[in-house]
Formats: C-alpha cells, structure tokens, sequence
C-alpha cells in the first residue's frame, strides 16, 4: 500500500465544482499552502471553505478567495489586520459568511468524523450565534443544538508521514489537522519529508494513515 503522490496537483485532481473541503491551519501555522496552490491551478468552482481563519494577505486562503472560486467559508475568526481579500468579498456580498465559535467548531469537525449526529453546547447561547437553531435549558444552563461538519476532501499539513499515510505534526502546526482528517471523505496531507515504513515513532504518531488517502512531500521549505 502506497498513499504518496509525485505533486500537489495529482492530489486534488478530483476536488469538483460545490466541494466542501475542510483547510487545516491557524493563521499560517500549518496552512497547507503548496496543496492550495494546486487547488488554484486546479480551479473548481463554489467551493465551501472550512478552516479557523478566511486567510490573510494575499496567500494560502486569501488567494482561494480572491481567485473567485469561493461561495461560502464556515470559520471562527474571518477577520484580522490584514484580511482585506475576505473583507471585499464579504461586504460587496460576494461570500458568505458562517460564523463559529472556535471551540463549537472543531467539536462539530470532531463530531463529524466520530458520527455523532449532534450535540448540544452552551457556546453562543442567547446570541445570534443561536438564531434559528434548537435550544434548550438543561440542568438550569441553555444550550444550543449543533450539527457536525463534514468535508468532501480535507486539506492538510503535518511534518512526517510513510507511504501508509501515518502522521507527525510539528507543535502549534498540528491544531485542526487531526480532527479535520477523520471527518473529510477524502483527506489529503502534504509533509515536509516522507519517511521509510518503520521509522516514525508509534508513540508520536497523531493521526493513523486509516483517516489519510494521500501524501505528498513538498520540502522543508513550507511555510509553518
């Protein structure tokens, strides 16, 4: 068995027009940013966006959304100094927006690929953030009914993987990648080096290569 791909391209070949494709990172640590690129060049349309953050600048995310080829991005923290591309396109409605609250959303990622159907948090109750949704009070505390997420392909990045697809993240770059790769059908990661079968720690390995369908290596240069 053999998960490696020889480019970014050949792994998101098959990402279609509509896509929900989950995008590791926070802010830039552990932004795939190689894979994104190819995503550009590869230009499906109406894509829906889960990541932490809309992108800032004018890479990785930013530069999805200012190529158009994003409807809608599902992110707890859309706005920083520097992230006029998503500013644009949100105020001149061209983007929608789904605001979640940081720890709701990486509850419903997990909730996603642990096939749990919904659950219920007190995160956002008695704010907008509930409008529309089912509430209820239990044990005297409100809560808000929230859904799990799941993606079409997930988009990430770790340090190491072998030809199973077995990952090592590097510290703060770790953060979404592991919840993000057992909810997406598809999981894609791309790693600073492949390593032979037997020479990554078990005890260091994060994510198992049963949740990952693709790696690909693209040098130590990668932003972290």
């Amino acid at each position: 068995m053999d998960k490696t791909r020889p480019d970014t391209q050949s792994c998101v070949a098959d990402i279609a027009d509509g896509a929900t494709i989950l995008v590791g990172g926070f802010g830039g640590a552990g932004m795939p940013h190689e894979l994104i690129d190819a995503l550009i060049e590869r230009a499906p349309r109406d894509l829906t966006i889960v990541s932490n953050n809309a992108g800032n600048g004018t890479k990785g995310l930013a530069a999805l959304l200012a190529a158009g080829l994003v409807r809608k991005v599902v992110c707890s923290f859309p706005r920083q100094a520097d992230s006029h591309v998503f500013d644009g396109l949100y105020r001149s409605g061209q983007l929608e927006l789904e605001l979640v609250p940081q720890g709701n959303l990486v509850e419903r990622l997990r909730a996603g690929g642990a096939g749990i159907g919904a659950f219920f948090t007190p995160t956002g109750y008695g704010t907008p953030i509930a409008d529309g949704k089912e509430t209820r009070v239990i044990d005297g505390r409100g809560y808000v009914l929230e859904y799990p997420i799941k993606g079409d392909f997930a988009l990430i990045k770790a340090r190491q993987a072998d030809r199973w697809g077995n990952l090592v993240y590097r510290k703060t770059a770790r953060n979404f990648g592991p919840v993000m790769a057992t909810a997406a059908k598809m999981t894609v990661a791309q790693v600073e080096e492949i390593v032979p079968l037997g020479s990554l720690d078990p005890e260091v390995i994060v994510t198992p290569g049963a949740f990952v369908d693709r790696v690909v290596a693209v040098g130590t240069g990668a932003a972290q």
